[in-house]
């Protein structure tokens, strides 16, 4: 090993010559190559792998989450995946995390890929399935409750009468009594103090 990194440094040329290289620098970064190709997983691999993981698992934790609440997890569990129903269950979402573990895992972990189609697909199929779902489990059915309520609260208002019947009356209507000939002065008298002060001492 020793020869073949003196033999490397010797042979190197430049414009000028002949370059003295130190030797145990050149030899401790091949020794660095090489063991850096005997280790297992690079620090980025390992924690993209640790991020898929906690990709999963933080999916199952809110799934597990989501069934307890709604009653009890083996009650869910039931309905959700012998039941399946695309509206309502969040296993497909569930199984979609395991797709993404599966596929980024044997992709840079066992195959140890250096190429990015493995994210891209996953990403791309993640992507797809959740607006897809989004959209017909949660905006299609909440626009067509919005408008079958606004079409009944119409439907109700145009049929009714805007105003129900009152109590009958027998003819009798209320009246003010009659006003005395020239009231309009006396009002008038009642705003002007000075008028009225006038009127009392004559």
């Amino acid at each position: 090993m020793e020869s073949r990194c003196s033999s490397s440094a010797d042979s190197r040329l430049t414009a000028r010559g002949l370059v003295s290289i130190n030797a145990a620098s050149i030899c401790a970064r091949v020794e660095s190559y090489e063991a850096g190709e005997k280790k297992c997983i690079s620090d980025v691999r390992r924690t993209f792998c640790l991020f898929v993981t906690f990709d999963l698992l933080f999916i199952t934790l809110l799934w597990i989450i989501e069934l307890n609440l709604k009653g009890g997890i083996e009650k869910q569990l039931d309905i959700e995946v012998l039941h399946y129903n695309y509206r309502d269950s969040f296993f497909d979402i569930f199984l979609l995390a395991v797709f993404r573990f599966a596929t980024l895992i044997l992709a840079y972990a066992v195959c140890k890929l250096r190429h990015w189609w493995a994210i891209a697909i996953t990403t791309a199929v993640s992507c797809a399935f959740l607006i897809v779902k989004v959209i017909l489990s949660k905006v299609l059915p909440q626009e067509n409750e919005d408008e079958n309520r606004y079409l009944s609260i119409v439907g109700a208002t145009e049929r009714a009468p805007l105003m129900g019947p009152g109590p009958l009356s027998d003819g009798q209507f209320y009246s003010p009594p009659e006003s005395v000939a020239d009231s309009d002065e006396e009002l008038d008298d009642k705003h002007d103090p000075e008028k009225g002060l006038i009127q009392q001492v004559t």
